[in-house]
């Protein structure tokens, strides 16, 4: 198995397209107003090679699979809605909710939550880039 470094910031997909002689890709802009990436910083980029678009035809295709079983993909959101989980509260959010990241750098966000919490919370909404939780038990230690 592959070690993924603490480093690792994002996972999205994009499509490389040309542009004045340039290829480029779109970052989505809640990878910078989350906080994962920020405007004028250099990162080192990993590209991963998806299906092709016969390959994509093909699936799209066939009987679409129930909502847990996309989820298990290494494509989807690592977490599910209902889910419970610990997650450590790292920063906060322009608007004053708590920033947390699970595997792969995907940002949860907690209103309520401050840096350094660890509480247990609820995934409520889950979306491509980011998932929104509430607080179900506060880190006792934080008391």
């Amino acid at each position: 198995m592959t070690e993924i470094p603490d480093s690792f910031r994002s996972l999205f997909s994009a499509q490389i397209e040309e542009r004045d002689g340039s290829y480029v890709m779109d970052i989505p802009s809640n990878e910078v107003e989350h906080g994962t990436l920020a405007v004028d910083e250099t990162y080192r980029i990993a590209i991963l090679a998806s299906k092709s678009s016969k390959e994509q035809e093909t699936q799209q295709d066939q009987p679409q699979s129930t909502a847990q079983e996309e989820t298990l993909t290494s494509d989807g959101p690592p977490v599910n809605e209902g889910e419970v989980r610990d997650v450590t509260i790292e920063t906060t959010g322009d608007q004053g909710d708590g920033i947390a990241k699970v595997e792969h750098g995907y940002v949860v966000i907690v209103p309520g939550g401050q840096p350094g919490d660890e509480p247990s919370v609820e995934i409520e909404q889950v979306k491509e880039n980011v998932a929104f939780a509430s607080i179900v038990e506060r880190d006792l230690r934080a008391l």
